[in-house]
């Protein structure tokens, strides 16, 4: 929640590159705090509802800020992406063990920092991506909520990938790494990513 208010500060200053930054540092503590929560049984009912808050600042508000509120065209998209992630926060337990109701409002914030970083925060391309996000985020379609960093190694692999570009690689490196990762679990998410949650289901 702080690095979303952090990077809602930086784009009101009209950096866009730092808010972008703060989105990936985000996406990747996100799977990290998810684990040690759970494994040190620390998700109280306040907890819980606090996190939600901070979903909904960092990768809502904060994400959508992105797009810039410069027009009217990017304020309205800006408002509409606020608005559906909002949704998939409500609407996101399926009643099915393991999965998602929609995509997670963190890859969507990830295509978008990543792409903000790649094309040096090109509006035109950010704002088809983010309409792209939403049609994900609004059709309830199913993803695997496969804890990254409990499941298959190679899984972990990926993550640790992404942790240690973080530090030593370009900046476009990075964010292309993200980007694909992100891609790949939107567009391909029960081949890739949904083979844990089907063994789980199995046993």
């Amino acid at each position: 929640m702080v690095l979303g208010l952090f990077s809602i500060f930086c784009s009101f200053s009209r950096k866009s590159h730092c808010a972008s930054w703060m989105l990936l540092v985000s996406f990747l503590l996100d799977t990290a705090v998810q684990t040690m929560t759970k494994h040190l049984n620390i998700c109280p009912k306040s907890g819980t509802e606090l996190n939600d808050f901070a979903v909904f600042t960092t990768f809502g508000l904060a994400s959508a800020l992105l797009l810039g509120v410069d027009g009217p065209l990017n304020g309205f998209l800006a408002i509409i992406y606020v608005a559906a992630a909002s949704f998939r926060l409500c609407f996101y337990s399926t009643g099915v063990p393991f999965t998602y109701k929609g995509l997670p409002c963190s890859y969507a914030s990830c295509v978008l920092a990543s792409t903000s970083l790649l094309t040096k925060g090109n509006t035109f391309i950010l704002c088809c991506m983010a309409s792209l996000m939403i049609l994900f985020m609004m059709d309830q379609s199913y993803y695997p909520h496969d804890e990254i960093l409990e499941s298959e190694n190679w899984k972990k692999v990926i993550y640790m990938g992404g942790v240690v570009m973080l530090f030593f690689s370009p900046f476009s490196l990075i964010a292309f790494y993200c980007l694909m990762w992100s891609l790949s679990y939107i567009f391909f998410p029960d081949a890739l990513w949904g083979k844990a949650a089907c063994l789980r289901l199995q046993h």
